[in-house]
């Protein structure tokens, strides 16, 4: 007999599933939607971005406790803790940005349509 699959893997199943289908429509949508959608995802408090980081820094604490018991290796635990880090700064990086998206997010379908008067380049220098 197979055993039943507890509820937080479900929802984890379903938010995964979601995930998938936010991807999906993200790629269909205006720019400005786009923008929209894009984000309040990336939104470290209160967005998918914030929850998957929290949700990360939560595994890496269990973790931890469990390779202190012996129960798991220790590389999961400083695989995790090592991920929740670099995910935290990947968020900070992106933080900056949120105020562009918001602003391309909130004007008008036609002046959003409209080309800028010059591109921009796409190649910037990253501070590290």
């Amino acid at each position: 007999m197979t055993r039943p699959v507890p509820p937080p893997v479900r929802l984890a199943d379903a938010i995964a599933c979601q995930l998938d289908q936010l991807a999906d429509q993200l790629a269909q949508l205006s720019p400005d939607q786009a923008a929209q959608v894009t984000a309040r995802v990336l939104d470290a408090e209160t967005g998918v971005l914030g929850g998957v980081l929290h949700l990360l820094v939560t595994g890496s604490v269990f973790a931890k406790e469990q390779a202190e018991r012996g129960v798991l290796p220790a590389e999961v635990c400083l695989a995790l803790g090592r991920g929740a880090n670099e995910l935290h700064d990947i968020a900070l990086d992106l933080e900056e940005h949120q105020g562009a998206l918001q602003r391309l997010g909130s004007q008008p379908a036609t002046a959003v349509s409209k080309p800028p008067a010059a591109p921009a380049p796409l190649v910037v220098r990253r501070r590290r």
